[in-house]
């Protein structure tokens, strides 16, 4: 079983950035869709973003508008989320997660789908 952590949250204004970190360990991610979600109080378990296996394909939720960008060093067995030009809206736990079926052809975007999840880091971006 893969263990998660995410790292890099923390306390921005709007207009910041800040960049997540996910550090696999136990299993190697190499050959996964790995994908950001985020959850806010009150609210359903949000897509934010997936990257394919060999990082040449990426997928965003529709509110990302170009705003972030995800990204993995398989050496590292890390995974990215760079978020820019923040909003105060986008306040929220954020998790890190891998999907259950190893060399997907497309990411998959569900949270159904991914098997193993990081404890979260909390993003919280001040108006």
């Amino acid at each position: 079983q893969v263990r998660l952590v995410e790292s890099g949250g923390g306390l921005v204004q709007a207009g910041g950035s800040l960049r997540l970190s996910c550090a696999a360990s136990g299993h190697s991610i190499s050959n996964y869709c790995m994908g950001w979600f985020r959850q806010a109080p009150g609210k359903e378990r949000e897509f934010v973003a997936a990257i394919g296996w060999s990082g040449s394909s990426t997928y965003y939720g529709d509110f990302v508008k170009g705003r972030f960008t995800i990204s993995r060093d398989n050496a590292q067995n890390t995974v990215y989320l760079q978020m820019n030009s923040l909003k105060p809206e986008d306040t929220a736990v954020y998790y890190c997660a891998a999907d259950s079926v190893p060399w997907a052809r497309i990411c998959r975007t569900s949270s159904r789908d991914f098997g193993s999840w990081g404890q979260g880091t909390q993003v919280t971006v001040s108006s």
